[in-house]
């Protein structure tokens, strides 16, 4: 197998590398930022952040839009709390959900634009 040799030389600009150091995330919002991705990574969950992006849902509203089972919304609602991409507010014996900020909604969009490109 050939290799190739992507630069003729050897240089690196330490002030350039050091200004992108200074930018990158630190280790523990990585390890969160993956943590979200892969709760994303769910056809289910991502269709429940899109129903939620039009605005507040109860379980059983959400699970007929989503075409799954209240259980099944609960289950996957649980863990989308648990990684702050939903939050729920009481109203009597109801709980209606909502996407926790703008920059879920945002992140679906921008992931969904990119792939109808």
């Amino acid at each position: 197998m050939t290799k190739i040799q992507l630069c003729d030389l050897e240089l690196v600009d330490r002030e350039t590398v050091e200004r992108v150091r200074a930018n990158q995330a630190t280790e523990e919002e990585l390890d969160h930022l993956s943590a979200t991705f892969q709760m994303l990574a769910s056809p289910t969950r991502l269709r429940m952040v899109e129903a939620l992006a039009g605005g507040e849902l109860c379980v059983c509203d959400l699970a007929a839009v989503v075409g799954v089972s209240p259980s099944a919304v609960s289950h996957h609602l649980r863990q989308l709390r648990q990684m702050r991409i939903v939050r729920f507010r009481k109203a009597g014996r109801m709980a209606y959900y909502r996407l926790d900020d703008e920059n879920i909604s945002q992140l679906f969009r921008t992931g969904l634009e990119h792939v109808r490109e």
